[in-house]
């Protein structure tokens, strides 16, 4: 691996992070939206962002065979729709830390399955090296969850039901998102002369029918029902605050959802997917400190200090080098 793709795919791994943690705040700015309702209006709107990109790339998304579009469109449920339905439902049900420090698993998780899964291709990180860099990841996320879980114990309305419920559905989430971005390294590295940016296009526009169906068909469901005592029914189609919602999911599907996604398709090209799954700590960065300036609070100490090891713990794998398998072939 070349220092130059290096540099180059973790800037890009970092873009994607700083982006992708405005996904954390869009439940907390619109308690009131059913997580359905902002799931599918998320992606309905990344679907018609795509659109004139789709004309701009257009002969480059010509190049896409029916097996490629499936695939996006596999990518696109799973890694967009999906996990976002049970992302926003956790934060809804939890708030935002604790589905954030269940995320912030995803660089030791993937960096595990992918060790395994993707040697042959990438070559294999020694886990004497890997470990160091997975315990400081791990020792990070869990001061910055122990704080959390202190702060949420001496709330008296606390409702530890929810919570729990909250921290299913995380789960949940961090399944759909180990899943997407080992997928679409796969794809990318099997493509490696296929532009990023018309992949995350492809995505956009594979993920649109199915986020308008969704987003009318709730709409449907929403209609029928009959709303429970003292809840009152929902203002259709947009909500009670129409271009507030609209032009967060806007912002959301623009800058998160196609902006984000072709950071990361870029960074999955150049870096081996054992090293980029473990750059997704920028995402889990970037919300944290998204959340503590929607509180209007600053960190405590031990927050900090959770944040500092995972700063570590990424630069540490980052010194770590893949070793190829043909030497362990040849023994064998």
């Amino acid at each position: 691996m070349h220092r130059n793709a290096l540099t180059s795919g973790t800037l890009f791994a970092l873009a994607a992070g700083l982006m992708w943690g405005l996904v954390f705040v869009g439940p907390l700015l619109l308690p009131d939206y059913p997580a359905a309702l902002q799931s599918f209006g998320r992606y309905v709107a990344f679907g018609l962002i795509a659109l004139p990109l789709a004309w701009v790339d257009r002969a480059r998304l010509r190049e896409f065979r029916r097996a490629d579009w499936r695939e996006a469109a596999r990518l696109g449920l799973i890694g967009n729709i999906v996990y976002y339905l049970f992302l926003a439902s956790a934060i809804q049900s939890a708030g935002g830390p604790l589905p954030t420090m269940i995320i912030g698993t995803l660089p030791v998780v993937i960096a595990i399955v992918s060790n395994r899964r993707d040697a042959r291709r990438d070559g294999r990180l020694p886990w004497s090296r890997l470990l160091p860099s997975l315990l400081l990841i791990a020792a990070g996320i869990a001061c910055v969850n122990h704080v959390e879980w202190q702060r949420l114990r001496m709330d008296p309305g606390a409702d530890a039901a929810r919570y729990a419920s909250g921290a299913l559905m995380a789960l949940v989430a961090l399944a759909c998102w180990t899943w997407y971005p080992i997928r679409n390294a796969d794809w990318l590295r099997a493509h490696p002369d296929r532009s990023p940016r018309a992949w995350a296009t492809a995505q956009g526009l594979a993920t649109l029918p199915m986020a308008l169906a969704g987003y009318l068909l709730w709409l449907a469901w929403a209609a029928w029902r009959t709303p429970a005592a003292g809840e009152a029914a929902f203002a259709l189609p947009f909500g009670a605050r129409p271009a507030y919602f609209i032009g967060l999911m806007v912002a959301i599907g623009l800058f998160a959802s196609w902006l984000g996604t072709m950071c990361w398709n870029e960074a999955s090209q150049r870096l081996p997917t054992t090293l980029v799954g473990q750059l997704i700590v920028f995402e889990t960065l970037s919300a944290l400190a998204y959340a503590f300036m929607l509180r209007g609070g600053l960190p405590s100490a031990l927050t900090l200090t959770g944040i500092a090891l995972l700063v570590v713990g990424v630069a540490w794998a980052l010194r770590a080098r893949p070793e190829p398998l043909a030497a362990e072939g040849h023994a064998g």
